[in-house]
């Protein structure tokens, strides 16, 4: 449900609008003068907001000036002269349209349901651009000191590049994106080299070996790829 200020120092015009648009199933809120009117898009959050343009206390052009430094709440300034420099100056001070007095009531339904149309646009956009910013971010991992490149294969500990082979890179992706897992040796066998791979088990050892004497610093006593006697081998989180 959208939810609408109504900002207008005619009380009947309010009430007009007021009633119009509950018919409409859009919550309405009334301020009857600019410094009301400021007070309220400062402590509600509105989907839309008819503004007059002459205001007792402050004109409908300062609150729309000063409102656009704190929302881009869309603002449609409503004016009784009908002249173009008001309509400009309404444009200039941040307004996203106007309707000239008197006024078709339909007119403002019809508005009011594009600027809400434009807005789910714009909202589905930047929520589609957030999600596509979150995937490539997820092409970094990051756990501890060490920062994984995935796009590149590129390992940094601590802000320092590790050479990596693209086996290794592959190995410790996999045991770094599953914290605390317990992989045996034929099952990295099977996820890192795949199933068609000829070679035994020990090429898994030979790679956590090397893997472990550049990533860690005591690589008998490693911090990082850890093993599970028995088992097989697991990331520790620091």
């Amino acid at each position: 449900m959208a939810k609408i200020l109504v900002v207008d120092d005619e009380k009947l015009i309010v009430k007009g609008l007021r009633f119009s648009l509950m018919q409409e199933s859009y919550e309405v809120d009334c301020a009857y003068d600019g410094e009301e009117a400021l007070l309220k898009a400062k402590e509600e959050t509105y989907d839309v907001i008819l503004l007059d343009v002459m205001l007792p206390k402050m004109s409908g052009l300062d609150v729309c000036q000063q409102i656009r430094e704190f929302s881009d709440v869309p603002i449609i300034m409503l004016t009784a002269k009908g002249e173009d420099m008001d309509k400009i100056l309404g444009l200039d001070y941040g307004a996203d349209d106007y309707i000239t007095k008197p006024f078709n009531i339909l007119e403002v339904k019809a508005r009011i349901k594009s600027i809400l149309r434009r807005a789910a646009s714009i909202r589905k956009q930047v929520e589609a651009n957030e999600n596509s910013a979150k995937a490539d971010k997820g092409n970094i991992v990051e756990s501890g000191d060490l920062k994984l490149d995935c796009d590149n294969n590129r390992l940094y500990i601590r802000g320092k590049e590790i050479n990596l082979t693209s086996k290794e890179f592959e190995l410790l992706e996999l045991l770094v994106r599953n914290p605390g897992k317990v992989y045996s040796r034929e099952a990295l066998l099977g996820d890192v080299w795949g199933a068609d791979f000829s070679g035994d088990v020990r090429t898994v050892d030979v790679h956590v070996r090397r893997l472990r004497e550049k990533i860690e610093v005591n690589p008998s006593e490693p911090d990082y790829v850890q093993t599970k006697w028995g088992i097989g081998y697991y990331y520790h989180t620091r």
